[in-house]
């Protein structure tokens, strides 16, 4: 993890979590796949999506925590923030022009469930919840071939 000047803590993208860990904690991995073309594509696409979010997450009042936040098999959340009292945990969700599903129907039930399992974990590593709880809220972001990027944030959406 690294903080930028903007106290934003990010995991490097080279950075996963080892399985075998008995806590949530990071190491070295390496890269590859037989796609490697469409799977930067796709990782370029979900980094920009993840940047728009947190601008708008920021613009709305909230601050970020950490990005990106990994846990074993579990999984990773992509956006831990806390609005006002409220520990924010948010997926988000990012296409381009001409895909099949909207950004915001991407959050399965299975899926929900996986997140609040990572909000507990979370949770157990920071101290606990905080007085206002703990949301789940999903942004979305269309990104057109032309114009300017959409973006929607659902609070509590999962």
């Amino acid at each position: 993890m690294t903080r930028t000047g903007d106290g934003v803590l990010h995991s490097h993208p080279l950075v996963h979590q080892d399985p075998t860990a008995g806590r949530c904690g990071l190491s070295v991995g390496a890269g590859g796949g037989a796609d490697m073309k469409t799977s930067e594509a796709r990782n370029a696409l979900g980094a920009y999506g993840e940047q728009l979010a947190v601008r708008r997450l920021t613009e709305a009042g909230m601050t970020v925590l950490a990005r990106n936040w990994r846990c074993g098999r579990t999984g990773e959340i992509d956006i831990v923030a806390r609005d006002g009292d409220a520990l924010v945990v948010c997926e988000v969700k990012a296409r381009g022009a001409g895909a099949f599903q909207h950004p915001m129907e991407a959050v399965t039930p299975a899926k929900a469930r996986r997140l609040r399992g990572l909000a507990e974990r979370w949770l157990q590593e920071h101290g606990g919840a905080p007085p206002g709880g703990v949301r789940i809220d999903l942004v979305g972001v269309l990104i057109p071939e032309r114009g300017a990027p959409v973006v929607e944030h659902a609070r509590g959406a999962a």
